[in-house]
Parts: structure tokens; sequence; C-alpha cells
């Protein structure tokens, strides 16, 4: 093991994990694989993750914070109708999880198996995505685009209704003909069930 000449921050080490899990997969992936690939002594991969429970968290944590990231722009955008930002935001949600599973198979498999052992990272993102979609659904009330009695469980209810198109239990669907018009189907039922009378 080479010493290394970098400053070693958690940021690298979340790098070098997902560059682990990558070839090795979360099964073989240990924290030493970790280490030596940064070339610095597991000890000090442990410094910043006390476990290799915490460490995949972060890694998991990570992972989901790129989309969430990536979709607040869009539920933030006041420049854009309510109803614009609703179907931007979940035909990007969509168009994300879609491109992960697409572009790195390998990569979205292992997500998908440590998502399923994270004790709060996919918790934590899909509240931020239904807190996102809350304040697109308060500000269509607020113009009097859509109705609502509470905009948190309406967002929530399109969340779920829509899950299809992100939750990864779903990965081999969203590579079928009519998936696209599937979705622009389920999005257009949504959008009819929480505009406003008249419009």
């Amino acid at each position: 093991m080479a010493p290394t000449t970098e400053t070693l921050t958690a940021e690298r080490i979340l790098e070098a994990t997902e560059e682990v899990l990558r070839r090795h997969g979360p099964a073989k992936a240990t924290v030493v694989d970790v280490a030596r690939a940064l070339g610095v002594s597991h000890g000090s991969v442990y410094r910043h993750f006390p476990t290799k429970a915490a460490l995949r968290e972060a890694v998991t944590k990570r992972w989901l914070d790129r989309t969430s990231r990536a979709l607040a722009g869009i539920a933030s955008d006041d420049d854009r109708d309510a109803e614009s930002r609703l179907r931007g935001w979940l035909a990007a949600l969509f168009e994300a999880k879609r491109r992960k599973a697409g572009d790195d198979p390998e990569l979205f498999a292992t997500y998908k198996v440590l998502a399923g052992e994270s004790g709060t990272a996919v918790d934590e993102h899909v509240t931020d995505l239904i807190g996102q979609l809350t304040r697109i659904v308060e500000a269509g009330v607020t113009a009097g685009a859509f109705t609502a009695a509470d905009p948190a469980d309406t967002a929530r209810a399109v969340f779920h209704a829509t899950g299809r198109f992100h939750d990864p239990g779903y990965t081999r669907e969203w590579e079928q003909p009519e998936i696209e018009a599937d979705f622009e189907a389920v999005v257009e039922l949504v959008l009819r069930g929480i505009r406003a009378e008249g419009r």
C-alpha cells in the first residue's frame, strides 16, 4: 500500500467506496478494500466512518442526495407555473432514476441492496422529495391552479401514485416501449385530480 499524499476527507472516502462497490458489489466490498484503493490504513477510514454500516449509509445518502439536489431546482423555480413545475419535477425524477439504472446497472443494483439495508438515508430522501412536491402543490394552491385541503397529504399521494416511475422495484418496466405513454397518462390523471375547478 503506497502512502497517499492527499488529505483524506470523507468525500474522498465516499468516492473510493463507490468505486469499490462498483468493482466488488455490496456482498464482497470491505473497508479494507476502500482503504487499499485510497492507499491508507483501514483505521484511517474508520476515523471518518466508525463502522462499515456507517460508511455504507453515507455512500447511499450521497447517491440519493444527487437526485434530491437536481430536483430541488425545479421545485423552487418560481418562474414556472405550478403545473409545469409538477410535470417537470416528475419527469426529472423518472429520468434520473432511469438514467442511473441504464448507465451503470451494476452500481444501481448495488444501491438497491444498500438502500434496502439503510437505516435512515432512504427515509430522509423520501421525506425530502415529498417536501419538494409539497412546495409545488402549495404554490399551485396559492396561484389558484390546484386544490388541496392539505398540500402535504396531496404531495405524498402524488409521490406514491407515481411510484412505478421512480421506485427501483419497477426497474425492468422502465425499458418497456409503452412506459413513456404510461407515464404521461398517470401524470395527466394526477393533474386532473388536483386542478382547481374550472381550469
